[in-house]
């Protein structure tokens, strides 16, 4: 395991912005791929709770590929193969759109020349089909993929990484998540953040207030 940069949160303001991507300028439900394809909503909701979960989508951001994973579930699951299957065919359908408001905060945040980078839970794969269709990302500077990296958030290890990559140490930086364990990991290490559960409003009135925007 790779030493933290810093655990020690600095008592000034920080002047660089990193970002989650998921729940935070993208919206993601794995709800979206298999409405219209399961029309009784209990079965819809049962076969997200037991077959295509978050908890299974989560391998994938850790690094395995969806050809095993299909795979690995359809065995499980084989009278479900098929729907299964169009987890991956359809996989771009469970990103429906940006979070409203808070593109436009990274677009002002990038004419002010403020640095701006990400960590994000993502799978390779889904973040090669992804990436293309979300053009404010091009403002980042550098992005920290889960999947690529073989590490995941809330650990430690993801956020060093990510410190040393962008050559900031943790108490230059403000860290945006709505994940409450992976704000929790960050504060531990002495990053800055904003818990973003208030939406692209409450994030600005943060964003001034730190002399950001």
């Amino acid at each position: 395991m790779n030493a933290p940069i810093s655990i020690a949160q600095s008592t000034t303001q920080p002047h660089v912005v990193v970002f989650d991507i998921g729940h935070v300028l993208t919206d993601w439900d794995l709800r979206h791929i298999y409405t219209g394809l399961i029309d009784d909503a209990e079965r819809l909701d049962w076969f997200l709770a037991n077959v295509v979960t978050k908890d299974w989508h989560f391998e994938h951001d850790a690094g395995k590929p969806f050809a095993q994973m299909v795979k690995e579930r359809s065995a499980l699951y084989p009278d479900e193969a098929a729907l299964i299957e169009l987890y991956v065919e359809r996989w771009m359908d469970s990103v429906p759109g940006p979070i409203p408001g808070t593109p436009a905060l990274v677009d002002r945040l990038a004419a002010r020349g403020v640095p701006l980078y990400a960590i994000t839970n993502f799978g390779d794969e889904a973040f090669e089909l992804f990436r293309p269709t979300f053009p404010v990302l091009d403002h980042m500077r550098d992005i920290v993929i889960s999947g690529v990296e073989k590490l995941v958030k809330p650990g430690e290890d993801i956020f060093n990484l990510a410190a040393r990559r962008f050559g900031h140490a943790p108490g230059e930086m403000l860290f945006v998540d709505d994940n409450a364990a992976n704000i929790a990991t960050a504060q531990r290490l002495g990053w800055h953040t904003h818990h973003f559960t208030g939406g692209a409003e409450a994030l600005e009135a943060d964003l001034l207030a730190r002399g950001l925007l």
